[in-house]
């Protein structure tokens, strides 16, 4: 197995992504997969998706022309973009980091992370955010997102990688308790 990590270039790793998505959203898994393997909460529109790409590539790997993860970039100019995310970009313009708000920051949201089964285990999730470092971090200083506390197994592949949890809250309307985490690159 080798895999190359890369940014998007192509229609067809949209389409890639899209459908990566649509397998593992908490709709087309069952309980004990999502609790032993992880989901996806947003399902991207596919336009949406193309100018965030187009505005900043995302980072995937991919065996051949296989796609084995995706990594979105979501800049801070598509919040109005997702609407079930407006909420994360509200509190975030509200928070701090390391003693500064994150409104003064550089950074951008991680809009998602997925690694296909039969890759998982295999050092993917680690190998596509290491690429993201070296491709970001000349233009952001940090990355943020938000994992819900029952995805364990993506809780822990993120500190692995480096970030850490620095707000917890409670969202009212789904019950569900989400950690927002930041990896820190200067």
């Amino acid at each position: 197995m080798v895999i190359h990590y890369k940014r998007v270039q192509h229609e067809e790793e949209i389409a890639q992504i899209l459908a990566l998505q649509a397998y593992n959203l908490p709709s087309a898994i069952s309980p004990e997969q999502a609790s032993s393997q992880g989901f996806v909460t947003v399902k991207h529109d596919p336009e949406v998706l193309r100018r965030m790409n187009a505005a900043f590539p995302s980072v995937i790997a991919k065996e051949g022309d296989r796609l084995a993860g995706y990594c979105l970039v979501m800049l801070r100019e598509f919040a109005p973009e997702v609407p079930v995310l407006a909420p994360l970009f509200e509190r975030l313009e509200q928070l701090e980091w390391r003693g500064r708000p994150l409104s003064a920051g550089r950074w951008f949201v991680m809009g998602q992370i997925c690694v296909a089964e039969p890759y998982r285990g295999k050092g993917v999730f680690d190998g596509m955010y290491r690429h993201l470092a070296d491709v970001c971090r000349l233009h952001f200083d940090f990355v943020v997102t938000e994992v819900a506390e029952r995805n364990t197994r993506s809780l822990r592949a993120h500190e692995r990688v480096g970030f850490e949890t620095f707000h917890i809250y409670d969202d009212p309307t789904t019950g569900e308790r989400w950690h927002i985490i930041a990896w820190n690159w200067e």
